[in-house]
């Protein structure tokens, strides 16, 4: 179905309209034609008083012809009078289009009265010559018909005022010749009828042919208006179906879509550009706490700040989200980057209305070079702007060669994970935890890459390439495998009590069933459960429904569960208990330079008094020096994890010191 763009008026208020245009064009014809047929009238006025002075009728011709003159002068007032109707078009609204008609009826019946005073003016020359009888008769009737005749010529826009005019003189003259009598006078009082009769005739037909001709002239002009309305319409559309398609609709500005296409534009300057990736910090809290329609407010007033803040020709963008992007050329005389950045964190730091300052910040990523691919480009940002937010808030970093070293391992990493899983390439290597005495109680399983080209892969990083290249559940059953192996070999040579820890991220706990992998696997290797220990760090509490259930399936068969990282925010005491955790670990930042720190040893000792009342082992990792062991064992921490006390390494050189240590002991 095809909608048209705008509706059209109903068939009654068209032809209505219509009309009003035709009498509009009745109208200025008449007063045309008028002022062009008055002087000829007064001319023959004037021949006509002539005649009658010469044959002694000077007074009553000179009465005549002043009346003769008042009419015309009469009629030429009219025409020259301003009329609104003339002003009509067919764009005009109702209201104002009925107000014009009327003016112009008004003038059309003022014009139709006018030329009956001027006709009966006409019908008057019998008093000049006698009712016709009197020798200048030939004369009056001559210019009688020529006159009338004139005035159907020249009237043939509206038939009344013709008619008007010519009535009562042709009239005048028939019933004269009819009252001198005599067959003459009377044969020619009949052809003075008939002559009237055929020119009221052509009167009406001529008016019929003004009205079909300024029909189809007013009907072309609206079908010329409404095609060119059309067109205006259906570009305005298109304009507006651009903008749609390349903006925003919350912000006004570009939306990723018209972002790439106007920086698709500047590449082929090759003009160095800048293209910063600006992601909010801290937007989400905004939303869970004040609501989406709060959130869609500070997007509306980020977008107004970033405006506020643009150098001269750059290119703004909200991609989605709260991220947003921009685009310039800082040597065409634009801000430096290191300088725009600043100021955009700084003016999206302001406070915002409605909630507490410093809520909100920003974290640029920036990448300032040539300007050869609008993919690299924005990748390079990407991967500033995740160094950045790594550093913490209302930060900004610069892309450069060490970050595009990073993005070049990265890329690798993705390429041939899936390769080094198959091939058995990656290791799992295996930290011990030590009690007070220096035992090794359990070991810790960590991930180990030695990439072929970019050596050491960091596990973080490994983790996260796992997650991008859909090798999550993989990589998992990988180090599952290892640790199970390592616990059958614990088993065979004599530690049957060591248990191994298997970190698991929040990413692999809610995207994939943990705990039927583990689980299956356990039974079928025939290993108890209870050698196992999960890790999982405190940010799987933010999203506890999800994960909630696997790890209660898990703690039921008897998997321990321990919390990573414990101290950086997220747990509760709450969450310890729906997250089924056995034992914490101390984060390295809490233990890191503790000897020093009367703070650090404060916090620390709330951490083992908590773990007291609850029944939980408590960890400390990160135990880097003799002084942070020494202190440790001051505050009475049963179990220790860290460099100065042993090292992650491969699971043979593992298990020989774990052995050794155990035999040392015994």
């Amino acid at each position: 179905m095809i909608r048209k763009h705008s509706a059209s008026p109903p068939p009654v208020q068209a032809a209505e309209s219509l009309d009003r245009l035709i009498r509009r064009d009745q109208l200025d014809a008449v007063r045309r034609s008028v002022l062009q047929a008055i002087p000829v009238n007064m001319l023959l006025g004037v021949f006509g008083t002539l005649v009658a002075v010469h044959a002694g009728q000077g007074h009553a011709g000179a009465i005549w012809l002043a009346a003769s003159t008042v009419a015309n002068l009469l009629r030429i007032g009219l025409c020259r009078a301003p009329c609104s109707g003339l002003s009509l078009t067919a764009e005009d609204p109702p209201e104002r289009a009925a107000a014009a008609a009327r003016e112009t009826d008004r003038h059309l019946r003022l014009c139709s009265l006018a030329a009956l005073l001027s006709g009966l003016v006409w019908a008057c020359l019998p008093v000049l010559c006698a009712g016709y009888t009197a020798p200048q008769t030939l004369f009056y009737l001559t210019v009688t018909c020529g006159i009338t005749a004139g005035a159907v010529t020249h009237g043939i826009a509206h038939g009344r005022i013709p008619t008007c005019f010519i009535t009562p003189p042709l009239l005048s003259v028939a019933a004269c010749l009819i009252y001198a009598g005599g067959f003459d006078r009377l044969c020619l009082a009949a052809t003075v009828l008939l002559y009237l009769a055929a020119l009221l005739r052509s009167v009406a037909e001529n008016e019929r042919g003004f009205r079909e001709t300024s029909r189809l002239k007013n009907e072309a002009t609206a079908l010329a208006l409404s095609r060119e309305a059309a067109h205006a319409s259906a570009s305005a559309l298109a304009e507006a179906m651009r903008h749609r398609a390349t903006h925003d609709g919350l912000t006004t500005l570009l939306n990723r879509a018209g972002f790439a296409q106007g920086v698709e534009e500047r590449l082929p300057g090759g003009a160095r550009q800048c293209l910063m990736l600006l992601d909010l910090d801290g937007f989400k809290s905004v939303n869970d706490v004040y609501g989406h329609t709060a959130g869609d407010r500070v997007l509306a007033e980020v977008a107004r700040r970033l405006r506020r803040a643009l150098p001269p020709d750059c290119l703004a963008a909200r991609l989605g989200g709260d991220e947003f992007a921009l685009c310039y050329a800082p040597d065409a005389g634009g801000e430096a980057p290191e300088s725009l950045a600043t100021r955009l964190i700084g003016a999206i730091a302001e406070p915002f209305e409605s909630f507490d300052s410093g809520r909100l910040g920003m974290s640029i990523g920036v990448y300032l070079g040539p300007a050869d691919s609008l993919t690299r480009m924005l990748g390079s940002a990407d991967e500033a702007l995740y160094a950045a937010k790594a550093t913490g808030r209302n930060r900004f970093r610069l892309f450069d060669e060490r970050l595009h070293a990073r993005r070049e391992m990265r890329r690798a990493c993705e390429r041939d994970l899936s390769q080094a899983l198959a091939e058995g390439s990656l290791e799992v290597w295996f930290q011990p935890i030590f009690d007070q005495g220096g035992r090794p109680v359990s070991l810790e399983a960590l991930v180990r890459w030695n990439h072929p080209v970019h050596g050491w892969i960091p596990p973080n990083e490994l983790v996260a390439t796992a997650g991008m290249s859909g090798l999550t559940e993989s990589l998992l059953r990988f180090i599952l495998e290892q640790v199970c192996a390592m616990l059958r070999t614990l088993h065979e040579r004599g530690a049957p009590d060591v248990r191994v820890a298997l970190n698991v991220s929040p990413r692999e706990m809610a995207q994939i069933a943990v705990d039927e992998i583990i689980l299956t696997r356990l039974r079928a290797l025939a290993l108890p459960p209870c050698l196992l220990e999960i890790e999982i760090t405190e940010e799987t509490a933010l999203d506890i429904e999800a994960v909630q259930g696997k790890l209660l399936a898990l703690s039921r068969a008897g998997v321990r569960i321990a919390l990573d990282d414990f101290g950086t925010g997220y747990s509760s005491l709450a969450s310890l208990r729906q997250l089924r955790a056995s034992r914490v670990k101390i984060d390295r930042s809490l233990v890191t330079g503790l000897s020093a720190s009367e703070d650090k040893r404060g916090m620390v000792h709330a951490v083992l008094g908590l773990g007291r009342s609850l029944g939980l082992e408590v960890v400390a990792e990160g135990v880097e020096t003799a002084e942070d062991r020494a202190a440790l064992q001051a505050l009475g921490c049963p179990l220790l994890q860290g460099f100065h006390l042993g090292r992650p390494a491969p699971a043979a050189a593992t298990l020989e010191r774990v052995l050794a240590a155990r035999s040392t002991a015994a």
